[in-house]
């Protein structure tokens, strides 16, 4: 049997204490935030969550599930492929999907599949923060690639040079810090 694990507080919301199943609503689970990329839910104690804490990182060995919010104009990631199976549901607002260098603009309830080795990136559009739930295979041999990208880097989502070093790609941006989107009250949980 399968024990419940409690959940913990840190500055930006609830994480799991362990490996067990548990329920935390959105507006309670943790959060980060970057001014170059938005805010993420995480609903693991993924590194950044429980950095500076007396907590121990647990992670999802087999799927990483996150919410992610965007403002206009603002990338959720920057262009990358990954060796597994990556998916894409656009919950609130408008974002322009960048797949393979091929633009595509996405409004509440599009789906985006990209199987392994599918270039892509999220960037906000609209007049308004876009929710995009995504969802990620995990594997222990698991690669990733940065390539640089025409079409991303008009939306300042895309690396210069080539890496498959998410600390190189990332290395210019701020880090990920606990803390909850600026526009709370617009958000559909609000």
């Amino acid at each position: 049997m399968v024990e419940e694990t409690r959940l913990e507080s840190v500055d930006s919301g609830l994480v799991p204490a362990g490996d067990g199943w548990f329920v935390v609503n959105v507006r309670d689970a943790a959060w980060l935030t970057n001014d170059a990329f938005g805010a993420r839910c995480i609903f693991e104690a993924d590194t950044p969550v429980v950095r500076g804490t007396e907590l121990t990182e647990h992670t999802f060995p087999q799927l990483g599930i996150r919410l992610t919010v965007v403002e206009p104009g603002q990338p959720t990631t920057l262009y990358h492929a990954e060796s597994s199976q990556e998916d894409f549901l656009v919950l609130a607002g408008e974002c322009v999907a960048i797949v393979e260098d091929e633009e595509r603009h996405l409004l509440a309830w599009d789906f985006v599949h990209c199987p392994p080795g599918t270039r892509h990136a999220f960037v906000g559009a609209g007049g308004g923060p876009c929710v995009i739930l995504s969802t990620g295979a995990r594997t222990e041999d698991g690669t990733i690639v940065y390539p640089p990208s025409e079409a991303a880097s008009r939306h300042g989502a895309a690396v210069v040079e080539e890496t498959d070093s998410p600390r190189v790609a990332y290395a210019p941006y701020q880090h990920w810090q606990r803390g909850r989107p600026t526009n709370w009250d617009a958000l559909p949980w609000a």
